[in-house]
């Protein structure tokens, strides 16, 4: 198969740029993306900005767009999200092949998550983008389900043979046993609200100035429960996380209610993403960036490690969930 990106060469990535009508100095810097890909771009007087690449055909055209006005419709409500350039009333454009959209470069650090002011500050940030979120679903994106994020990539790591002979009746096991304590965790809570999110809440796209928060990459944007924009956030043993809950959701609450039921969820949601990680990169083992970059994975310990860490949330998806406050 022909690696996605192997006509991505720097000429094309400068000329795609140029396309948009922006004059680039031949200056530009790969940043840290795996399934698209990221550049930094400078232009002749001397500002740059990002270029991303989407990967074909994971996304179709529409599912694209609502990631894009997603985004502008949270700027246009001064919710600090990094969203596309619009360049001839387009923001998804197309060169050589491929999809790509232009971004203002914006600088930022990663927040101190133990720090309780900034999780305050989150919490107020995400309750403003779910408020946006709540007024419209999604139409072409996708429902954060346990059959897309358990079981489809474990099928697909079994059927690819990515399992070790000799631990595929123990990865399948495991799987089976923690899926069926994810469905439980489900019905513990309810009929629960699907609205649209961020989608893959981490530090990592989040950036922090002295003007607070602004979250960078929609990309996984997809409809789903709002505790999952705040789960990853949390570490630590109980007692830390329930800390970290507490001051998230004090913020949250400022500005939207949160549903309690949906804190049966959260280990749920992390044994999801585990299962499904493993998946994402079995999928993508053919893009030479994957084995460069993730040379653990398909190795006997990963999937070792893997079904370790999966029995360990056997246990974690027994417990009571997460308190908050009174």
């Amino acid at each position: 198969m022909t690696p996605p990106y192997e006509r991505l060469i720097p000429d094309c990535i400068l000329d795609a740029v140029d396309s948009a009508g922006f004059r680039c100095d031949g200056r530009l810097l790969a940043l840290n993306s795996y399934e698209n890909r990221v550049y930094q771009v400078w232009l002749e007087d001397d500002t740059s900005l990002v270029a991303k690449f989407y990967r074909p055909g994971r996304w179709p055209d529409a599912a694209i767009g609502e990631e894009h006005r997603f985004a502008l419709e949270l700027a246009e409500r001064e919710i600090p999200v990094v969203a596309p350039l619009v360049i001839r009333d387009r923001t998804l454009l197309e060169h050589d092949g491929f999809r790509f959209a232009l971004y203002p470069r914006r600088p930022g650090r990663s927040p101190e998550l133990d720090d309780r002011d900034t999780l305050r500050w989150l919490g107020r940030f995400i309750s403003r983008i779910h408020a946006v979120g709540a007024l419209k679903p999604f139409g072409h994106r996708p429902l954060l389900d346990i059959e897309s994020f358990g079981r489809e990539p474990s099928r697909f790591v079994l059927e690819h043979d990515f399992v070790p002979v000799d631990l595929q009746e123990a990865y399948r096991s495991v799987v089976d046993d923690v899926l069926g304590r994810v469905v439980r965790c489900y019905q513990r809570a309810g009929a629960i609200t699907s609205i649209r999110l961020h989608g893959d809440c981490h530090a990592g796209n989040i950036l922090w100035t002295g003007e607070g928060p602004h979250f960078v990459d929609l990309d996984d944007a997809r409809m789903g429960p709002a505790v999952q924009d705040i789960w990853m956030l949390l570490s630590g043993d109980r007692q830390d996380m329930n800390r970290q809950l507490a001051a998230v959701i004090e913020g949250y609450r400022e500005f939207n209610d949160f549903d309690p039921r949906e804190l049966a969820l959260i280990e749920a949601l992390r044994t999801l993403r585990q299962i499904h990680y493993a998946g994402w990169l079995a999928r993508r083992w053919d893009d030479p960036a994957f084995p460069a970059n993730f040379p653990f994975f398909n190795t006997q310990r990963y999937w070792q490690d893997h079904i370790l860490a999966l029995r360990e949330q056997a246990a974690a998806l027994d417990e009571e969930p997460l308190e908050l406050a009174r």
